[in-house]
């Protein structure tokens, strides 16, 4: 059986592949019953969350995902998200390969995210704003650049010590990138907005999204989790990773479907919908579009073939 860590599991799950192979998935007939989501308290600090996300491949290919949210483990230093993934023949059962959780979900998150935006940012988009300092900041700059000539990145974060870090790690990767203190001027000036935070209450407001603006959600994953306001989703047109997933736990679409702010019809499309041309994206240079993602499994199922198929070769289980 495979087993890869957090460095072998990100060199396996190069961005353009990892793009295409999520692509492929949401164009094919994978089954991904909803996700299992449970809250777990943690005495002394904030409820965590546990997330069990199954998905598979008929004769191909069975995986599931274990995930763990802790949004207080930054007192400690440590990364609020935790995970594995476990890979199984989908003929056989045979346990196939053991990947790292969060290494992957970073970058496939990321990677669906950029796949978004290959359909709803500006074909010219030059200016990417990154709202957030955890693991997914440095993968969302790779993962957009690999499909929008990006050239110039800033970074927000309620710690700017975090933001410049962030910033300085980008550089270092060769992108022109700072960190940012003036979140309004920043996402006044940004042709792709990227939110990526455990945020309760919104962060980005719609007023500040100038025309051809791309407004990517995929931080909040809760009802009671917000980054963006009323205006935000009324000014845009709106996409999500799956109707389902958004439905029912992306507070961004939740609440001002609730309040009577938008209306289940003004999601126009989904990323599979996307995909296959069942949906148009972008409708002008100046519209405004605005992207939720909540995580689909087969988006993980969809990396973790494609890792292990990486460093194995064609799966010879089954």
């Amino acid at each position: 059986m495979l087993v890869l860590g957090p460095e072998q599991t990100a060199e396996a799950l190069p961005f353009a592949a990892l793009i295409e192979a999520i692509a492929a998935m949401f164009g094919g007939d994978c089954i991904m019953p909803v996700r299992h989501h449970h809250g777990v308290a943690v005495p002394g600090l904030a409820d965590a969350t546990l997330l069990l996300m199954p998905a598979w491949v008929a004769g191909a290919y069975i995986g599931l995902k274990l995930v763990s949210v802790f949004p207080d483990n930054y007192q400690q230093g440590l990364p609020a998200i935790h995970g594995s993934y476990l890979l199984s023949s989908g003929k056989t059962g045979e346990m196939l390969a053991v990947i790292d959780g969060g290494e992957l979900t970073a970058r496939r998150t990321a990677a669906a995210s950029a796949l978004a935006a290959r359909y709803l940012a500006r074909d010219d988009a030059e200016t990417m704003l990154v709202v957030g300092t955890g693991r997914l900041s440095l993968n969302l700059i790779q993962a957009h650049a690999t499909t929008r000539p990006l050239k110039r990145f800033q970074v927000w974060g309620r710690s700017l010590a975090n933001a410049e870090k962030t910033a300085e790690a980008a550089r270092a990767m060769g992108f022109d990138t700072v960190a940012c203190t003036d979140i309004e001027a920043a996402a006044r000036h940004a042709d792709v907005i990227s939110c990526a935070t455990l945020s309760e209450n919104p962060l980005i407001r719609g007023a500040w999204l100038k025309p051809g603006a791309h407004l990517d959600l995929i931080g909040a994953f809760k009802p009671s989790m917000r980054e963006s306001d009323d205006e935000a989703v009324r000014r845009a047109d709106i996409y999500v990773d799956t109707r389902e997933g958004a439905l029912a736990e992306a507070g961004d679409i939740v609440q001002p479907l609730m309040s009577g702010v938008i209306a289940e019809t003004d999601i126009r499309g989904s990323l599979a919908e996307l995909v296959s041309g069942a949906v148009a994206g972008r409708r002008s240079a100046d519209s405004i579009t605005l992207f939720k993602s909540v995580g689909a499994a087969l988006e993980d199922l969809a990396g973790a073939i494609l890792a292990y198929e990486t460093v194995s070769g064609p799966r010879k289980a089954g």
